[in-house]
């Protein structure tokens, strides 16, 4: 039974970093232009609705 417990917190803890990933990699993608964008099959819509985190270079 505590298996599961340890188990379900470690996918949790995966979860959110995967998210939190997400979210960095669409603040990056937001730096391209639109044409750049269009190339990768993406919108600046898209990549807002779903989120994005500063990304500074």
């Amino acid at each position: 039974m505590s298996g599961n417990i340890f188990q379900t917190a470690f996918d949790r803890l995966v979860s959110a970093r995967e998210r939190q990933v997400r979210r960095y990699v669409n603040g990056a993608l937001l730096s391209m232009d639109d044409a750049q964008l269009k190339a990768l099959g993406r919108t600046r819509e898209e990549l807002k609705r779903e989120g994005a985190q500063a990304y500074f270079f």
